[in-house]
């Protein structure tokens, strides 16, 4: 493949979040997706993450990883690197038997295996100057780490064998976003819950890390808060503000523009061992969890317009926190 084709295709990932972006690329690099899968009596929660790992040392190979969010265990395969075949006219994988787009997933994994189709999908909206979640950060080149989210919200319909026994999940709800890069930030906060008490579709995803830039950092914060058809947004780069605190337990975020103010209180809960990239390698790790809580409340000018809570929650919590605690 031309040196020509992969940077066009790389330009056009650019524009579409959802695609595979690392097009030509050799070491140092990972990609991945992460696929969230509830089914309707909130029975099963799982999160299936397909990816690719190119370590500076030249170690590489694809992977799932899943995360049993009831059980809180969780599993790497691994798969020759060669078995990863990404689409490049839009988001489509596949890997090792496995199959992922933004309509489907189908899995021939010991844990899952079966197809289930999305219906519904909310993508994170384009804008003029903002392709995906992180606004104009998405021309910057060298940044450490990119997210996208692909679909905040979506209804799940398909059947699965869990752990051999047959499992519905029509009727349950969906959510899919990435990361892609060369590593994971050295501390974040991210919350994300699409499993609200309401009559039209909420969902929350909130990220807050540690962003390395030109010889220094700043604290970056982007979150999604959809209300019906109405996404709330506030980033760095809206130039919304933020507050942030925790205890023991909990995880207190404040985030405020010139109109809408929310709060968000996570709930900690036990969850498992992920693996996570470090300059491409999968040697990093972190603990996430699918049984956290989040209280939120949404106030336009000092009214309170929503609050509700949000069950079924990842959340991670990963390296010194301290230091994004943010009081403004």
């Amino acid at each position: 493949m031309t040196s020509m084709t992969n940077n066009f295709r790389r330009w056009r990932a650019l524009w579409h979040p959802e695609m595979y972006h690392g097009w030509g690329r050799q070491n140092g690099y990972f990609e991945g997706w992460y696929f969230k899968l509830v089914d309707f009596a909130e029975r099963f929660a799982f999160a299936v993450i397909p990816g690719i790992s190119m370590g500076k040392d030249e170690v590489r190979h694809a992977f799932i990883q899943v995360l049993d969010g009831k059980r809180c265990v969780a599993s790497y395969h691994e798969f020759p690197l060669e078995t990863f075949l990404p689409g490049d006219q839009e988001f489509s994988l596949e890997l090792g038997g496995n199959f992922f787009s933004t309509q489907k997933i189908r899995l021939d994994l010991p844990e899952l295996s079966g197809e289930i189709h999305f219906k519904n999908t909310t993508p994170w909206p384009k804008m003029l100057g903002a392709p995906g979640i992180m606004g104009w950060y998405s021309f910057v080149p060298f940044m450490q780490c990119y997210h996208g989210v692909v679909s905040l919200n979506h209804d799940l319909t398909g059947q699965m064998k869990v752990y051999g026994e047959a499992a519905d999940f029509s009727g349950g709800k969906g959510y899919i976003e990435k990361d892609w890069g060369e590593s994971f930030p050295r501390s974040w906060i991210w919350l994300q819950s699409n499993h609200f008490e309401a009559k039209e579709p909420v969902s929350l995803m909130a990220s807050v890390a540690h962003i390395p830039w030109l010889g220094s950092y700043f604290i970056g914060f982007i979150v999604g808060f959809l209300v019906g058809k109405k996404l709330h947004r506030f980033a760095t780069y809206t130039g919304a503000k933020m507050k942030a605190a925790m205890d023991e337990r909990h995880v207190y975020l404040t985030f405020k523009d010139s109109r809408f103010r929310l709060e968000i209180t996570g709930t900690q809960a036990p969850g498992a061992k992920l693996v996570s990239p470090i300059t491409g390698n999968m040697t990093g790790k972190v603990n996430e969890s699918m049984l956290g809580v989040i209280h939120v409340q949404l106030f336009e000018n000092e009214r309170l317009v929503f609050e509700g809570t949000g069950r079924n929650a990842g959340m991670e919590i990963a390296g010194d926190v301290q230091e994004l605690l943010v009081q403004k």
